[in-house]
């Protein structure tokens, strides 16, 4: 009889099948749909910039279009709290600051608990920040900064928003030489740049997208926020640290999706955004940005935000910042 070869036949032609099928395919066909990701910073600001990277890397991974959607305010608080109101299936992420786990909960009660509203995924590169002026500038070097700002009290700045890290690094700078800054708050890098260029503020704190004007000899910075050592690239800029001011932990840039998620989920979008920033077009992108590359799994993160915590709780003690 030719029904058991038939039947192992057709046995095996399924076996092999399902060996072709994607992670989840069995019991938990994730994702079948559109994925939506709030950027909590605005259009053409590095983390903009950088997400859409991302989430194109996604949407070649997944197979699911992949839609990226801005959403500014309150230091990327606002689209932390949307993500954390969304629900719990992976179709809702967020790419924030790990400041609206760190830094924000000590400023202001925000709309999501910070230790118990998230499934964090992945960390994919860190925040950097520079005293930044233009090339025309008088200050050639950071020292000449300090002598003209004592000297000439309420110089404005803008910065990508308050209490983010380069306005905290900023306030770090003031406080530790004594100065006085009139502080001008922005939804995003893009638009701190537009007033130093507008020769609207004195000087920005430079967010990362300040890179470009940089490099174009239209922007030149003085010095490095949340830095360990000099940036190889400009090694004439000094760090914090150097001119004797404390420093705080760089901030990074912060993938997201709402609490309880299925851990199946959690591991297959892991794993996914692993693959996207590890792909040479996004390494690409982080260089053309000069975002420092800096992945940091899960695991790594509980601990790391934890730490970087008690820091920033302290620092804004020291500031004088109370939580309303």
């Amino acid at each position: 009889m030719k029904t058991e070869p038939v039947r192992r036949h057709t046995i095996a032609r399924v076996l092999a099948l399902a060996f072709l099928l994607p992670p989840l395919a069995h019991g938990q066909a994730f994702p079948t749909k559109h994925i939506t990701i709030y950027i909590g910073y605005a259009a053409g600001a590095s983390t903009d910039l950088s997400a859409r990277a991302l989430g194109e890397g996604l949407n070649k991974l997944l197979g699911v279009p992949v839609t990226m959607e801005n959403k500014p305010g309150a230091a990327a608080g606002v689209a932390a709290g949307m993500v954390a109101r969304a629900a719990p299936d992976g179709y809702t992420l967020g790419v924030v600051s790990t400041g609206v786990i760190s830094v924000r909960p000590h400023i202001t009660k925000p709309p999501y608990d910070p230790l118990k509203d998230f499934t964090l995924i992945a960390q994919y590169a860190r925040y950097i920040g520079a005293l930044t002026v233009l090339a025309d500038s008088p200050y050639k070097t950071v020292e000449d900064f300090i002598t003209h700002a004592k000297a000439n009290p309420g110089l404005s700045y803008s910065s990508p928003g308050q209490h983010t890290q380069q306005q905290l690094g900023t306030e770090v700078l003031r406080q530790c030489k004594g100065l006085e800054f009139r502080h001008v708050a922005t939804k995003g890098g893009a638009e701190a740049n537009a007033l130093l260029i507008g020769k609207h503020v004195d000087f920005t704190a430079g967010a990362g997208q300040h890179m470009q004007f940089v490099r174009q000899g239209r922007m030149r910075m003085l010095a490095l926020f949340n830095a360990e050592q000099r940036d190889p690239a400009y090694p004439a800029v000094p760090t914090l640290k150097e001119i004797g001011c404390q420093d705080a932990p760089a901030l990074g840039y912060l993938v997201v999706a709402p609490k309880g998620l299925p851990p199946a989920v959690s591991v297959r979008l892991g794993e996914a955004v692993r693959r996207a920033v590890e792909a040479p077009e996004f390494q690409k992108a982080l260089a053309n940005l000069e975002i420092p590359y800096d992945y940091k799994d899960r695991q790594q993160l509980e601990k790391e935000i934890a730490e970087h915590s008690r820091f920033y709780k302290g620092l804004l003690e020291n500031l004088g910042v109370k939580p309303e």
